[in-house]
């Protein structure tokens, strides 16, 4: 988010206008029955024209209705025009690639709705009395809802009523701080409770609220930002604006050609060149790359809320997680109770059985309400957990004030040596990985709240041990990602120590002792001296949510791609921030909304499959392109050589079919399916059209030549004959290509290649295939002429690959210096 501003150009600080509508004081008990079916009648409800996907009938346009599919259907009518009904086989790609795109989209949609039901937030609303969750499209006008922390505020309300409310809407300003809400106050959809609970009465719903919902908005299935697809597009352009320039130039030519006699031989040789030009299966394989993706990880509990996240996965290189929740299973349970000197056990256990029930459940409360029993106070007020304290409290008139939280921060100051003590006992309990909390207790009176700081003459009471299981594949899967080259920082809220410890047992990289940790209280806030840290650190703790999304944001600055795993409120804002957020499954509310992959079941170890599905997806589209693009490169060469001699173009349009459908087409889309790791960087089109280019030129030029030379040698051949000789040559020399972009070789690979190099060999010795089908007219004349052309043009290839290797290699300092897909 730009320094200085907020979401729609809301400046930092802004101050909301007032709701849209002055809101009648609710009924305690809700809106009734009646009432909620009298707005709905009205149209007064949450629901948007925001989806989790596009209809049915958006798909089938989005399909069908392409500038190129719009090309290839009137080349056909052009083609059908002719006579020759074979030559206008290329029509039936139009076919294929909607019914497939088609069908592979609608089933993704499917899937994708069912889960994203599944997975969406629910709204607290208090109707006839009683409190209930429904979906969030369900709320209508004047609903009385509850939010407690962890929530994303789901419609504009006022406040009815607060216990500690606190709202963080930097998602809407940009401001950090949260924003303490008492009864009457304004709240905007959007927003995220930090802290405390309370309810409020919807005054703006749907499209009139202030900003719609984000829930909804990271939900929906949408093509955003990316450089795979930005630079389909680019490409798409330029072949564009080359058909442009070349079709009056090549039709002249075709026209003038003493080669073609008549309308129809100039027709065929200009809509073949045409044909060969436009990269028909392109954008279908990479939107069925990205739809297979998201398809497969779906079966493995891993929801993807935004398709081009697939991309973003491929170049991660820096994971930020937390440690409860990812490294540790989150379960915390009660170890034990240590009562410092001076204080009486009975006090401090019903001083525990207090606080506990005091504000928001959260997984601590649940695990210490177990084991301390409630005590009759009467009456106490309560300063709810907030992650950036990091401590609650209660305040009582005749027991005293109690607080409890990290130590470091109830115990900010040692005012003397009870003080100094606890926090040492405290800090040996952390290194052994242990959660501690301090139990410290001020008389009754002492000024604690929300916005007063912690008074500095605290009495510590107790210490709570609380304990965490580590993950059986948290070592695992930190293993892989070290593997792979992914650099990962732990950063958490929990003692440095206690984090440190767990981070030393994991083995992780650079991490030896629970010392090795970083208090993220010392961390400097300006973001290069903070990227000079996290280049040499890798565990933090006591780390705030304004000091998570510094983090990514340093590490963005750094040139990082990065993905941010949480499951927290307070790490609901650095996943906004992040290349990739990556939510549990059992998370708030709020984290699953702004994420873009969400872990279904929670477990951090999908993580890595993850991954490599997204590498897997980028790593093989950028392969396919070269295949797509080459086959381009050496159509228009062929253009531009036909139309400075002219001849004929030496390929028809149903042997470019041929060629497509065995060289480009299904071995594009076999391996397409096939394993990768290779971590994607940018650079995308300019390694493509580094190979493409000279592999397409000496495609082009091997094909011309066998056309001139089976002219000039083959007594009586014809175009038809000249062009059975280019058509081989084509067939050899990309075949070959087709071998140079499936290496590393393996067994799959090389018999994928075997495969279609046999199938060429069946439908030439087949005449009715060879001859009657594809105008292959095959001599051993013509044969001995292609096959050295094409062992020519092989080697060619090959030295062209081999050449940009080795230039890559020694370009190895810059980013987008990597040799071509599948090496």
């Amino acid at each position: 988010m730009a320094e200085g501003s907020g979401v729609d150009g809301v400046p930092r600080g802004a101050v909301f206008p007032a709701a849209p509508k002055e809101a009648a004081r609710p009924n305690p008990a809700g809106l009734s029955a009646a009432e909620v079916a009298e707005r709905v009648a009205s149209g007064h409800t949450n629901a948007t024209d925001e989806r989790t996907s596009r209809t049915t009938g958006e798909i089938v346009r989005a399909n069908v209705f392409t500038v190129f599919n719009g090309l290839l259907v009137t080349l056909f009518v052009v083609i059908m025009a002719t006579g020759r009904w074979q030559n206008g086989l290329f029509g039936l790609v139009v076919i294929a690639n909607s019914a497939i795109g088609i069908v592979q989209e609608v089933r993704a949609k499917r899937t994708l709705d069912r889960l994203a039901v599944l997975n969406a937030p629910h709204a607290r609303v208090v109707r006839d009395g009683a409190t209930s969750e429904i979906a969030i499209a369900d709320v209508v006008l004047d609903d009385l809802l509850e939010l407690r922390a962890g929530d994303q505020v789901p419609a504009d309300g006022e406040v009815r009523g607060s216990d500690g409310l606190e709202l963080d809407e930097s998602l809407l300003t940009g401001e950090s701080d949260p924003i303490p809400k008492e009864a009457g106050d304004q709240v905007r959809s959007g927003s995220i409770v930090v802290a405390g609970h309370g309810r409020f009465q919807a005054t703006a719903v749907g499209a009139a609220a202030y900003a719609a919902s984000l829930a909804s908005e990271a939900r929906r299935f949408t093509v955003t930002h990316s450089e795979l697809v930005a630079g389909t597009n680019k490409l798409l352009r330029w072949i564009s604006l080359m058909l442009v320039l070349v079709a009056p130039v090549l039709i002249w030519s075709q026209f003038r050609s003493k080669d073609n006699e008549g309308w129809r031989e100039a027709l065929t040789g200009t809509v073949a060149a045409l044909v060969g030009m436009v990269p028909e299966g392109l954008v279908l394989l990479t939107s069925l790359a990205f739809v297979i993706a998201t398809v497969s990880l779906v079966r493995q509990s891993t929801l993807v809320q935004e398709l081009p996240a697939v991309e973003g996965l491929a170049r991660v290189d820096v994971v930020c997680l937390d440690k409860t929740g990812t490294l540790t299973d989150g379960d915390i349970r009660f170890d034990r109770l240590e009562v410092l000197a001076g204080t009486d056990e009975s006090e401090v256990r019903a001083g525990l059985g207090v606080l506990t029930r005091c504000g928001d459940s959260n997984a601590t409360s649940a695990a210490l309400i177990e084991q301390f029993p409630a005590a009759d106070w009467g009456e106490v007020r309560a300063v709810p957990f907030s992650s950036a304290r990091k401590w609650s409290a209660v305040l009582t008139a005749d027991h005293g004030d109690w607080v409890l939280g990290a130590p470091e921060m109830v115990l900010h100051a040692n005012a003397g040596a009870a003080q100094t003590d606890a926090r040492q006992r405290a800090d040996a309990i952390a290194e052994q990985g242990a959660r501690v909390l301090l139990l410290a207790r001020a008389a009754s009176g002492s000024g604690i709240g929300t916005d007063a700081p912690l008074p500095p003459d605290l009495s510590p009471a107790a210490l709570v041990v609380l304990a965490e299981h580590i993950r059986e594949d948290a070592e695992q899967t930190l293993r892989f990602f070290t593997e792979q080259g992914v650099a990962l920082k732990v950063i958490s809220g929990d003692n440095p120590r206690t984090v440190g410890a767990v981070a030393a047992a994991l083995h992780l990289p650079g991490v030896d002792s629970a010392a090795d940790a970083i208090d993220a209280r010392t961390l400097p806030e300006d973001l290069e001296e903070l990227g000079a840290v996290l280049d040499t650190h890798s565990v933090f703790g006591r780390v705030t949510p304004h000091q998570k999304r510094a983090v990514v944001k340093a590490l963005q600055l750094r040139g990082h791609v990065v993905a941010m795993t949480g499951d927290g409120v307070n790490d609901a804002l650095a996943l906004k921030d992040a290349d990739i957020g990556v939510a549990m499954g059992n998370g708030t509310a709020a984290t699953r909304a702004v994420a873009q992959i969400v872990l279904l079941d929670g477990r951090f170890a999908h993580l890595p499959s993850v991954v490599a599905e997204g590498r897997r997806v980028i790593a093989n589209i950028e392969r396919a392109a070269n295949l797509f693009v080459v086959k381009n490169m050496y159509s228009f060469a062929l253009a531009i050589l036909v139309a400075f001699t002219g001849i004929a173009y030496p390929l028809a349009p149903i042997q470019l079919t041929l060629i497509s459908a065995v060289t480009i087409g299904i071995p594009g889309f076999v391996l397409a399916l096939g394993p990768n790791t290779r971590r994607y960087v940018p650079g995308f089109l300019r390694r493509v059209l580094r190979f493409a280019i000279p592999v397409g030129a000496i495609t082009g030029v091997s094909a011309y030549l066998g056309y001139q030379v089976t002219r000039w040698t083959d007594v009586g051949a014809g175009v038809e004959e000249a062009r059975t000789t280019a058509a081989l040559i084509v067939l050899i020399v990309s075949l070959w290509t087709l071998l140079v972009l499936a290496r590393p070789l393996v067994g799959w690979k090389l018999a994928l290649v075997a495969t279609m190099a046999g199938a060429v060999a069946i439908i030439i010795a087949i005449a009715p295939l060879g001859h009657g089908l594809f105008l292959l007219d095959v001599t051993p004349l013509r044969l001995s002429i292609a096959a050295p052309l094409g062992a020519a043009g092989a080697i060619g290839v090959e030295i062209a690959h081999r050449s940009i290797a080795a230039l890559a290699r020694r370009g190895t300092r810059r980013p987008d210096a990597t040799v071509p897909a599948g090496r």
